[in-house]
């Protein structure tokens, strides 16, 4: 069985694929100066990208964990995540947690199937 590690740091991969299934860890916003809004769209955006180069996309998408700084955040959240997953969304967990910093409103970890 083959493992390939995308963006392999020191203490993280962005994603892990293995035997068709695409692991992303968690993506924050870079500018986290930003508001809801803008960050769900820079963490979207990073989704985008993992998914393609692991060869998937978002319609392939199984589960998502969606961490919140604060959970009345929620329905802002949803106002980018709804549009962007479209008819068919993941079985999806919404938790409030602290992030990495008290700037970062939202991380978001997803697991994808490939395309075969």
């Amino acid at each position: 069985m083959s493992i390939k590690r995308i963006e392999s740091g020191t203490h993280l991969s962005k994603a892990v694929v293995c035997n068709g299934l695409v692991f992303l860890a968690g993506q924050t916003a870079d500018d986290d100066s930003l508001d809801m809004a803008g960050q769900m769209k820079q963490i979207l955006a990073k989704i985008d990208k993992y998914l393609a180069e692991a060869g998937t996309d978002k319609t392939r998408l199984l589960s998502a964990v969606v961490y919140l700084s604060d959970m009345s955040l929620k329905a802002d959240m949803d106002k980018q995540w709804i549009p962007w997953i479209g008819s068919e969304p993941p079985a999806r967990a919404c938790v409030g947690a602290n992030l990495g910093t008290p700037k970062k409103l939202v991380e978001i970890m997803v697991t994808a199937a490939q395309y075969a």
